[in-house]
């Protein structure tokens, strides 16, 4: 029980306006950009910035995990840029009620880790192996297209829960900024806890 006040309370600690159209991080579809052209992906928020990259005109499924002005940042391979969010319509069928967008992952360093949704369960990995995790439970903040989520899964040696909470956050590797920041708590002997961030799509 006291698990369940405890997820509860993280994802009401914060609360996000319920008042916009969307939360960020979430994906947009590339749209009004012509067939022959492509939408640049600027070092700056700004149209005299560099060029370091490109999305098609019918590219689908783009995490922009901030704003600045009318500029959306988009991470790449091994850094982040900026494209414009007129050319960007936002989705409405990324953050669904209990549930996790299809892309969803999260990770961590020092030590290595990640965290993924997986048939049910979660799967933690690490360089030493794979723990399953198994009847995952996703809470959400009853506000509309928020992405604040806290999960909750188990196995026979314990249980994992998490809370992913939209914030700016590091891997600490490359200089691509996230949208969202997780903290993993194992209730097992002893207990631990992991710090790192989650992304709803690969970078591009």
């Amino acid at each position: 029980m006291f698990r369940w006040v405890f997820l509860a309370a993280m994802l009401l600690a914060t609360p996000v306006s319920a008042t916009q159209e969307y939360v960020l991080p979430t994906l947009f579809d590339v749209s009004g950009v012509a067939a022959d052209d492509v939408l640049n992906i600027r070092a700056r928020p700004t149209t005299r910035s560099e060029v370091i990259g490109t999305l098609a005109p019918d590219a689908t499924g783009i995490e922009i995990v901030a704003t600045e002005g009318n500029w959306g940042r988009v991470n790449l391979a091994e850094r982040s840029g900026w494209v414009s969010m007129h050319f960007l319509r936002y989705r409405t069928d990324v953050w669904e009620s209990g549930s996790l967008p299809a892309g969803f992952t999260c990770g961590g360093t020092e030590p290595f880790w990640s965290l993924d949704p997986e048939g049910g369960g979660m799967r933690w990995s690490t360089p030493e192996g794979d723990r399953i995790f198994e009847r995952l439970t996703v809470l959400d903040s009853g506000v509309l297209r928020s992405p604040r989520r806290a999960l909750l899964a188990q196995d026979a040696a314990g249980t994992v829960s998490a809370t992913v909470t939209p914030k700016q956050c590091s891997d600490g590797m490359s200089d691509r900024v996230y949208g969202l920041e997780a903290t993993v708590i194992f209730q097992d002997d002893p207990v631990r806890l992991y710090s790192g961030c989650c992304q709803i799509t690969a970078p591009r």
